[in-house]
């Protein structure tokens, strides 16, 4: 089945992958019945491969809110994307609504998809960012003409999860691994470990991926090769990680990094790409 081009990502994630497609296409079995993403972030690679069969999966659950309202009530939340303004004190007004927890909750899905896809294209640098209490904190963007409502690639996501069979869930990773049935492929792509004491970024959720995430994740892909499941991890090239995968095949691969607020650290840095299996 053709794939669709205008599937992409809906949202600019910390960590995305457009930029390592590249890399990543060639590495990918040539079959896949079955696939597997448990930290999905903007969903590069999925909408890349548009498998037929896929269980995806993020903590941050708002993120998966946004998913599950595009495939259920898409034409809701492209109305509810033209009302937005872009003005600093809508941008705020809008932003602060998760202060209040007990109004929050009580918001239709529709509006918490509708806020953070809102947010996500006129904050500044795209960056999604929670506080400790799990509050957006990142400031107005002063873009000119942000494309806030991308109607065309909302449809074709939507489309795209209704025509498949696509499983949503917003739980721990080690639990949607658990589902991946044996011949399946799993792309991995957690919270990267910190290259520096300062580089580490831990706003995608308030709980953040410390190095003992990263051994358990370790561990379960351990028995995610004793199960017979492919996969495919990618993380940054430190010596923690390439020791700590070095009983499986690790390709060491340049990424362009976009998302940072000081622009001299924009740029290409060394990223590993790890898998338990050989070309097919």
């Amino acid at each position: 089945m053709a794939k669709n081009k205008l599937v992409a990502p809906v949202v600019k994630w910390v960590g995305g992958k457009r930029q390592l497609l590249d890399e990543i296409t060639p590495l990918l079995p040539k079959r896949i019945p079955s696939y597997c993403e448990p930290f999905l972030g903007g969903g590069a690679v999925l909408f890349w491969i548009q498998p037929a069969k896929a269980v995806v999966n993020d903590l941050n659950q708002d993120l998966m809110t946004v998913y599950r309202v595009i495939k259920d009530d898409v034409d809701a939340l492209v109305q509810s994307l033209k009302k937005h303004e872009n003005t600093p004190e809508y941008f705020y007004a809008v932003r602060d609504r998760d202060r209040n927890r007990e109004a929050y909750r009580a918001m239709p899905d529709v509006e918490k998809a509708s806020r953070l896809l809102y947010l996500n294209k006129t904050c500044f640098n795209g960056l999604f960012r929670v506080n400790s209490a799990g509050e957006f904190n990142s400031p107005f963007g002063n873009y000119k003409n942000p494309n806030i409502v991308n109607e065309p690639v909302l449809r074709a996501v939507s489309q795209y999860f209704n025509a498949n069979s696509v499983a949503l869930y917003s739980e721990d990773f080690a639990d949607t691994l658990d589902r991946v049935e044996k011949g399946g492929f799993v792309y991995l792509d957690p919270p990267y470990d910190p290259v520096s004491d300062t580089a580490n970024f831990t706003g995608y959720n308030k709980d953040g991926f410390g190095r003992s995430e990263q051994m358990r994740l370790r561990q379960c892909c351990d028995e995610l090769n004793r199960r017979g499941v492919r996969f495919l991890l990618s993380n940054s090239a430190t010596d923690f990680i390439k020791d700590l995968y070095r009983d499986y095949d690790i390709r060491i691969v340049k990424a362009k990094r976009a998302i940072n607020a000081d622009a001299s650290k924009r740029g290409a840095i060394e990223e590993v790409l790890i898998r338990n299996y050989g070309n097919e």
